[in-house]
């Protein structure tokens, strides 16, 4: 089976989407399946050609909307040799020219058979960000782009895939007209870890040297509001007024220049113990998480948070809010509260009073977790089926 992977953009600074189709397209491949990436990002980019598999870049996208000019006349060209395409996020110009550019296909050779079209929103169908006070106005424009162009994608695509059954029920509640022919819930898996190694924690060291030798909780994401980067730093803030020998606190991730990330910078004054390293990638992410004694993340609203799997799959407990839609899943090897103020303090307060023994329960079983839930082979054979039409429709 061949398989297109649509994607606006491979920047792996952009988040979770970008990495979500790096883990998959091995996996993919390992069961015999042919898959291609095609994303709209300007052929000079940095990160363009360093995947193992092959990404044609055709951006620069333009504008808000990341419109690629080259994306219909590429699509047009090249369908052909392929039998599934795979639409990876909305609200940009990849899933619904994609699909416009897969009908006007199948027009132009009637009497043969088109690529079946999919769409995988990764989250992007949550209600939250209608909702969101902070979005008031992209969420009128989210109306206004489902009417005229993603809502035809979303119901004219063979099927919509989930990354897990939690976001697939939320899909169904912002929008209107809301009916999708097939809804399929096919989860999402990461590649296992690498082995820990002696150079990570030096690596990590580098990259934070205030934190050598001494436990600390990690947050490890992008700095913005939605992840709850300020409910953490203020419920660390207050748990060390009262509480002395607390583990450091470790804020890793892009996004300090952006306000939300100077705005958090701001409430840790020199000497509270957190530490702001930025985006940390290779042996200094590995590091970070191999040597945490929790991985935290209170998000407000999380699809499916690859990080949080990452640390599940390198044994470190995770503590996170009831708005990460795989929380379940998760709390056997973690802990789980509200994505509120008084939540987060209580998330902490819960984890610093587990004795040690208890703690070293819950990162015993966070391994488990990902092995039971989360590992790449399983979530790739059951996108594999869906995409085959072997997979059950999900009627919950």
């Amino acid at each position: 089976m061949n398989i297109l992977h649509v994607i606006a953009s491979m920047d792996p600074a952009q988040g979770g989407l970008a990495q979500a189709v790096r883990n998959t397209v091995p996996a993919l491949t390992a069961l015999g399946a042919t898959n291609e990436v095609l994303c709209l990002d300007a052929p000079s980019a940095d990160f363009v050609g360093r995947d193992p598999f092959p990404v044609h870049a055709i951006g620069p996208a333009r504008g808000p909307y990341s419109y690629g000019a080259g994306l219909r006349p590429w699509l047009l060209a090249n369908l052909e040799r392929f039998d599934v395409v795979i639409a990876h996020g909305l609200w940009l110009h990849n899933s619904a020219g994609t699909y416009r550019a897969v009908r006007q296909f199948a027009r132009l050779h009637r009497g043969r058979p088109a690529p079946r079209f999919y769409v995988m929103p990764h989250g992007m169908l949550d209600p939250y960000f209608q909702r969101a006070p902070g979005r008031r106005l992209k969420a009128v424009r989210n109306v206004l782009v489902w009417k005229l162009f993603e809502g035809q994608a979303v119901n004219g695509a063979d099927g919509v895939l989930f990354t897990c059954a939690q976001e697939l029920l939320l899909a169904r509640e912002p929008f209107s007209p809301y009916r999708p022919r097939r809804e399929l819930d096919v989860g999402l898996g990461i590649e296992a870890p690498p082995a820990e190694q002696p150079q990570m924690a030096p690596a990590f060291g580098a990259a934070c040297p205030g934190v050598t030798g001494r436990p600390y909780l990690l947050f490890l994401a992008r700095l913005h509001e939605k992840k709850g980067t300020d409910l953490l730093v203020q419920a660390y803030l207050q748990l060390r007024k009262t509480r002395p020998g607390m583990p450091a606190l470790v804020v890793a991730g892009p996004g300090l220049d952006s306000a939300h990330g100077r705005a958090v910078q701001a409430m840790a004054r020199e000497g509270d113990d957190v530490h702001f390293p930025g985006m940390l990638q290779g042996d200094a992410k590995w590091g970070a998480l191999y040597g945490c004694s929790a991985f935290v993340l209170p998000s407000h609203q999380e699809n499916f948070g690859i990080a949080v799997v990452e640390a599940l799959a390198c044994g470190r407990p995770v503590l996170i809010s009831n708005q990460v839609n795989i929380w379940r899943e998760c709390e056997p090897g973690g802990l789980v509260d509200d994505d509120t103020d008084a939540g987060t303090l209580r998330l902490l307060q819960r984890w610093l009073d587990l004795g040690d023994a208890e703690q070293a329960g819950r990162a015993a079983q966070a391994r488990a977790v990902y092995a039971r839930h989360f590992a790449v082979e399983r979530a790739a054979a059951r996108l594999l089926a869906a995409v085959s039409g072997g997979a059950a429709e999900v009627t919950a």
